[in-house]
């Protein structure tokens, strides 16, 4: 008895280290995303902002950081717990955002928008994005039989047919009309900065609403890990779970990737690290996801604005160079699946 309330306590203890680590890496994260960027603060010049000492030009500089780091913050999140949700609903670890089809009918929707509506910039294409995801994921679902069962490899092979045909259908339009293609090319790639708090406060209701449904299917996700029929004993629909845990991905990581693009490596990755870190728990690994996401979007946006300073690198470009080693690392050190 001793020797189990030991180890008990050992893991509470791993548990609270690693939660304040997260919680400190990710305040270090917002406090460089509100210092750095094409001009240089300093830390004094930000403390001084913060406390509402600082000069008018240096107050209006460090404001205008806020919303991206508010946007990096949600997106971060709803990707990073989507991606968890992802693969542990069709238990598949390559799982990520775009295999519901939700980059390219986001991308489809700009490029409807932009072509047959004259929507340009980024409020405007927000409205043709956020739909066209939403209406690619709910259709793969549907495709796909909603993952049950057999139904997780006809899920996979929705996303991939439907995708396939909605980039034939964006590169026809795009290619034909040079317009469509400077505002799509420009949104591919995945950026923080250019949106301000109306495309934030756009997409909040259904980011919160996929990361509060993510937090409430975690113990029904540890009982769909150990089968289906385990689940079933353990008072657990497995179908209706993954029916739950799909649409709540499907309606987080719409709405980060419509109002920032479709950010490589961070719904794929995350949840790699995550696992290696904190194991196989689903409420711990969403709730680590949710704090190690933001945390690592911030920070590559970061160094995407002082690589090129005074020019910036899209934040898309530094997660997809700066993660695949991480992810490769992650994986290989990762504990076979039981």
């Amino acid at each position: 008895m001793k020797a189990d309330n030991q180890v008990a306590g050992g893991g509470v203890l791993r548990t609270t280290a690693l939660l304040v680590g997260s919680l400190v890496l990710l305040f270090v994260a917002l406090f460089a995303s509100v210092m750095f960027g094409s001009r240089t603060t300093s830390f004094g010049d930000v403390v001084d902002v913060l406390t509402g000492n600082g000069d008018p030009y240096l107050t209006t500089v460090v404001e205008s950081r806020y919303p991206r780091t508010a946007l990096g913050v949600l997106a971060g999140a709803s990707l990073a717990v989507a991606g968890t949700l992802m693969q542990g609903v069709t238990r598949n670890p390559l799982a990520d955002p775009g295999l519901l089809g939700i980059n390219a009918g986001a991308a489809a929707g700009i490029v409807t928008g932009t072509a047959f509506a004259g929507a340009t910039g980024g409020w405007a294409a927000l409205w043709w994005a956020l739909p066209g995801a939403l209406l690619a994921g709910g259709l793969v679902h549907i495709l796909g039989g909603g993952g049950a069962g057999g139904g997780t490899v006809r899920l996979v092979l929705a996303g991939a047919v439907l995708s396939a045909v909605l980039g034939a259908y964006i590169q026809a339009v795009a290619l034909s009309r040079p317009k469509v293609f400077d505002s799509y090319r420009y949104w591919v790639v995945g950026a923080l900065g250019g949106r301000g708090w109306d495309v934030f406060w756009s997409v909040l209701p259904l980011a919160g609403l996929g990361l509060v449904a993510a937090l409430l299917l975690g113990p029904g996700l540890n009982a769909l890990a150990l089968g289906d029929e385990s689940a079933t004993a353990l008072g657990t629909n497995p179908a209706v779970l993954r029916a739950g845990g799909l649409a709540a991905a499907t309606v987080a990581s719409a709405a980060a990737t419509a109002a920032v693009g479709p950010i490589a490596f961070v719904g794929l990755g995350v949840p790699h690290i995550v696992r290696a870190v904190v194991g196989t728990d689903f409420r711990r690994r969403i709730a680590f996801a949710a704090l190690l996401g933001p945390a690592l979007l911030l920070l590559a946006d970061v160094l995407g604005r002082v690589l090129l300073r005074p020019q910036e690198l899209m934040v898309g470009v530094v997660t997809a160079f700066v993660g695949a080693p991480a992810l490769l690392v992650a994986v290989r050190r990762m504990r076979p699946a039981t």
